[in-house]
């Protein structure tokens, strides 16, 4: 079983990145899907996330009205756009499909792990 997350990189403050995250259908396609992200001497933390079909989403406060989480069933991958990045937002963000179909902000809650892309946001 295996994630793909890609698209992190160096982006000045106030900029926009687009993560993506791909898997096997096996586990995407009636699963939920999440994004996480850890800075350094921090524990990971909840981002975003989506359930099997994209009809309910969810997002952490800190980025609420910034950051959108979205999926494409066909090509079975899921996107994180992130807009007006700024310097708090540095971080290794992972992707993680749940073990079941339901939205959730929990870390217990997801069986596979992506592993991880690198933010970082210059200010």
């Amino acid at each position: 079983v295996q994630l793909q997350a890609s698209g992190g990189g160096l982006v000045q403050a106030g900029g926009s990145l687009r993560l993506s995250c791909a898997a096997s259908a096996r586990i995407f396609s009636n699963n939920g899907v999440g994004w996480f992200r850890q800075s350094p001497g921090k524990e990971r933390e909840f981002v975003a996330a989506i359930d099997w079909n994209g009809g309910n989403k969810a997002y952490a406060d800190s980025v609420k009205g910034r950051f959108t989480i979205s999926r494409d069933r066909l090509k079975v991958t899921v996107y994180l756009q992130m807009n007006s990045l700024e310097p708090e937002d540095t971080a290794v963000y992972y992707c993680a499909a749940a073990r079941s179909s339901r939205l959730t902000t929990t870390t217990r809650d997801y069986a596979y792990w992506g592993q991880g892309t690198l933010v970082t946001v210059s200010s």
